[in-house]
């Protein structure tokens, strides 16, 4: 994995600007810390950060090629999983290669294709070709959004880069948000709109979109689509269809030239990957190293809940010991935790997930001092139904995001200069929008047109925010962290399941689970599906109240001009039971919310960002 910037102005020549692209580029060391590159024109600058995965003298970057005189140069943010198909099928019609690096492939498919390649790419990606016959840049980013690319447009620039912070290096971009920011922050938040970068005038390229940036202009188009269509498997051939592609999706992501482990939480998605990866490194004599992550004390004030049923120890010890893994437990310490919440802010350049946040970055960090590339079990629970509003009435059928259900509470935080803004009106809006782009069948039962929208809002929505924060988490600390159930192939398979197989036996993910059977121990399989890990120690909270209250305490904090003084302090007092239902998803209660107000005020004094 690496990190990549640009800028590209047709009507200028920046060949001489080479220190703008050099500090953007530095912005993204810690994405690629093994090497760096620059290429240079009259119109068009790339720079890129390495992280050596695959091929370290052969896929060396920018990369050029050159065909019929002309030149083609890239730099590329990802991984692909079908690269030697795709290489042998460009053999075939007469390239050559110099080296046996995906990059080559991607670049070479390019010259081949032209726009056309995303659509035979399977990986994870975010990058950007200069064409020298066609005079134009195409950018791209991966059908699910692995992967990040930005941009910012100021006359006849076009900036570019893998995170925000690398556009904010550039001094034509300045940190401004305004009411808008706010309103997205306080409506949508952790998550953000397809497509927005929450600061004023940066955007995002939406997942599975490219842009062709030229002298004519700028177009995008979305290039990859899921299409409704009736499964008529049985149920058997079903099984079979849905093992098939998760294990050819697992062992895909199994290549490189570097150490590499997964998570193991002891949950049924984690547990299919560690046990499908433990089975293929046996057959090599290697044994496949496993991480799972604890909190100190953790067991002594676990509380079971709808969302969160048992914790995880226990049964990522007992997978670990199924499958032969040498497994390791991280312990988190709470201050640790509490500190790193300032990490996570500058890894995310947003105010995030709060604890939900800095745990992986502190976990990350510590796998990182043996492994480069892990693998984990992020999107399952969004393709297969394994969240409670895919199978509670109450929350299926909620006329909103089911994940922030309590938008309306969000307002008692906010100061009475911000009272006005449209905190519903913003959620209604991009709700229906969304809903809107759902494809259908045209006879579809009221219920099977409600779990395609369920599906389809899981699949923009929570599951991007999902990714944003196992990406910027994990390359913060030079981790490339895979997602096998983020395939594509598996998401287009899973669209169209038909819900009586995707609920099995009455039970959440009840396919997958069934197509899991003799790979997974039976406890393991109808354990009741159990989130991330988030600690329930009272420290914790302590320690986020007293930040908190830090903040309250210093007449030049930002946040205060946002918030409502009297209910944060009440929000203190109570140890976040003033706000009495979770603010995101599962995991962000009460201690959450204080965590989370105190990355935003962190943010907001980081960044130096100017409120207009």
């Amino acid at each position: 994995m690496c990190g990549i910037a640009g800028w590209i102005d047709f009507k200028h020549d920046i060949s001489s600007k080479t220190s703008i692209i050099e500090a953007m580029t530095d912005t993204l060391k810690l994405r690629g810390p093994d090497s760096y590159g620059y290429a240079n024109t009259s119109h068009v600058l790339f720079g890129h950060r390495r992280l050596v995965v695959v091929d370290p003298s052969g896929g060396k970057q920018p990369m050029t090629k050159t065909l019929n005189g002309f030149k083609y140069t890239l730099i590329y943010n990802g991984e692909l999983y079908n690269t030697e198909d795709i290489r042998k099928e460009l053999i075939d019609k007469g390239f050559h290669f110099d080296s046996y690096s995906d990059t080559e492939v991607l670049l070479t498919s390019y010259m081949c294709w032209g726009i056309d390649c995303v659509k035979i790419l399977n990986g994870i990606f975010a990058f950007a070709v200069f064409d020298e016959k066609a005079n134009h840049v195409l950018l791209a980013r991966d059908p699910l959004g692995v992967k990040p690319l930005f941009y910012s447009t100021k006359d006849a620039s076009f900036i570019f880069g893998s995170e925000i912070k690398t556009l904010l290096a550039h001094p034509y971009i300045e940190p401004v948000i305004d009411r808008d920011s706010i309103t997205d922050i306080f409506a949508l938040g952790p998550a953000v709109k397809p497509g927005s970068g929450v600061f004023k005038g940066i955007l995002e390229i939406p997942p599975a979109h490219l842009m062709v940036v030229s002298p004519q202009g700028i177009t995008s188009h979305e290039y990859w689509k899921l299409v409704p269509g009736e499964n008529t498997e049985t149920l058997e051939q079903a099984t079979e269809h849905l093992r098939f592609l998760l294990v050819d999706a697992i062992e895909r992501q199994l290549v490189g030239d570097v150490p590499l482990c997964t998570f193991l939480s002891g949950g049924l998605d984690s547990s299919a990957i560690a046990a499908i990866a433990a089975q293929s490194y046996k057959k090599k004599n290697k044994i496949l190293t496993t991480y799972s992550l604890d909190y100190e004390d953790n067991d002594d004030y676990f509380k079971s809940s709808i969302f969160q049923p048992t914790s995880d120890k226990y049964w990522a010890e007992q997978m670990g010991k199924f499958i032969g893994s040498n497994h390791k437990t991280y312990v988190i310490n709470h201050e640790e935790l509490a500190l790193a919440l300032k990490d996570a802010v500058r890894a995310r350049d947003l105010p995030g997930m709060a604890d939900i946040d800095s745990s992986l970055f502190l976990f990350s960090r510590e796998i990182r001092k043996d492994f480069i590339i892990a693998l984990s079990g992020e999107c399952a629970d969004e393709l297969f139904g394994g969240y409670p509003w895919y199978t509670r009435p109450e929350l299926m059928n909620l006329p909103t995001f089911p994940w922030s259900n309590f938008v309306e509470n969000r307002k008692a935080i906010l100061s009475e200069d911000f009272q006005d803004l449209p905190i519903r009106d913003a959620v209604n809006e991009n709700y229906l929008k969304s809903l809107k782009e759902v494809p259908h069948l045209t006879d579809e039962t009221p219920e099977v047109h409600r779990m395609r929208e369920l599906f389809y809002l899981n699949l923009k929505w929570f599951m991007v925010n999902l990714l944003n924060r196992k990406d910027r988490m994990s390359m913060s600390n030079s981790l490339e962290v895979r997602v096998p159930f983020a395939d594509y192939r598996l998401v287009e398979y899973a669209f169209n399941l038909p819900n009586e197989f995707k609920f099995f036996e009455g039970r959440e993910k009840g396919l997958l689970r069934k197509c899991l059977r003799g790979i997974l121990p039976e406890d393991i399989i109808y354990r009741k599906k159990s989130p991330y890990p988030k600690t329930h120690n009272p420290i914790y909270t302590d320690l986020v109240c007293q930040m908190m209250q830090g903040i309250l305490d210093n007449p030049q904090s930002p946040l205060l001009n946002i918030i409502d003084k009297s209910f944060v302090k009440q929000l203190i007092a109570t140890k976040g039971a003033a706000y009495k239902n979770p603010w995101f998803g599962q995991l962000m209660t009460g201690p959450q919310l204080i965590a989370y107000l105190v990355q935003f005020n962190i943010w907001l004094e980081d960044y130096k960002i100017k409120l207009i």
